[in-house]
């Protein structure tokens, strides 16, 4: 059933991803050892679920530091593959595999050699954790890879509604783990310290994976898209794709309008169809990145 699969890949581009990994793998486990566990509280995720597991398992079954988080990432993770396999594949499944290798191992045996623990404020443990985490999952994400765990879950939800950014769906995806961290340490400040840390990995994952790319769409639906058309392409000089459409209840005919733009242009496009058909129906929706005449160079992120 795997015999159309490629796995081939060169020397090169794996040399590469190694050093993502383990780059981006030292970010996430510092921002989460050396800053979230020594302050005591878990951000959401596998990595989180399993530092609840050490808490839990400090000074007994023969673990005196408690289960270790590493491993605990890998098994956790087992029941997980299985589940999303389907939906991400073969081939991200074994560029993910090495990623959890690689990251279980940085967690377990170098961090701890690490002799600085952040003791401070948690709120400042909280957000440069997060940004330290952050840093590192995009890095490793950048080279279409995972640490696997929930990272697989909200890869592969994004896989099935790509509309959605992958710091927002993983936001919902921890919220879970972030709970549960409360009632393992005890205090309400720890899921709060926990979702701090969340928040600002998930906007360091979108701010470092798309930057400022990230666009608006707008989608008018009216009976003068020539005339709507004509005007967003003099005042503001954007592009505009007219398709033809017809009302489903009136059964009369329309135009739909597509046009990318920035997010300081969205008012004066509003502006613009209302003036020009005040019966217009306009739809604003958030893209990750444009790329094309007017924005970024398609060849800039090679």
């Amino acid at each position: 059933m795997f015999k159309k699969l490629n796995l081939k890949l060169e020397p090169k581009t794996l040399a590469i991803d190694v050093v993502y990994d383990i780059v981006g793998s030292l970010l996430y486990a510092f921002g989460m050892i050396n800053f979230a566990k020594s302050s005591n509280f878990a951000p959401g995720g596998v990595s989180g679920l399993a530092m609840l597991i050490n808490h839990l398992t400090k000074g007994i079954f023969g673990f005196s530091d408690g289960f270790p988080i590493g491993l605990a990432t890998l098994i956790i993770n087992l029941p997980i593959i299985i589940f999303c396999f389907k939906a991400l594949g073969l081939s991200f499944f074994f560029r993910s595999a090495k990623t959890m290798v690689i990251s279980a191992l940085i967690t377990d045996l170098f961090i701890p050699l690490i002799p600085w623990e952040y003791t401070g404020s948690p709120m400042l443990a909280a957000i440069f954790g997060g940004i330290l985490a952050g840093a590192g999952l995009a890095l490793i994400y950048m080279r279409d890879s995972s640490t696997g765990g929930s990272d697989f879950v909200i890869l592969a939800v994004r896989k099935k509604n790509p509309q959605l950014s992958i710091g927002v769906i993983s936001l919902a995806v921890d919220g879970i783990i972030i709970l549960l961290g409360g009632f393992v340490y005890g205090t309400v400040d720890a899921a709060l310290y926990g979702l701090i840390m969340t928040i600002t990995y998930s906007l360091i994952i979108d701010k470092i994976m798309y930057g400022n790319d990230s666009r608006k769409l707008l989608t008018i639906i009216t009976t003068k898209g020539q005339g709507i058309s004509d005007r967003i392409m003099q005042d503001i000089d954007r592009g505009v794709t007219i398709m033809n459409g017809k009302g489903a209840y009136t059964g009369a005919d329309k135009s739909v309008l597509i046009c990318a733009c920035s997010k300081t242009e969205v008012f004066k496009i509003k502006r613009i169809a209302h003036e020009v058909d005040e019966q217009s129906f306009t739809m604003v929706s958030s893209i990750d990145a444009a790329y094309g005449y007017g924005f970024k160079n398609p060849n800039a992120d090679n």
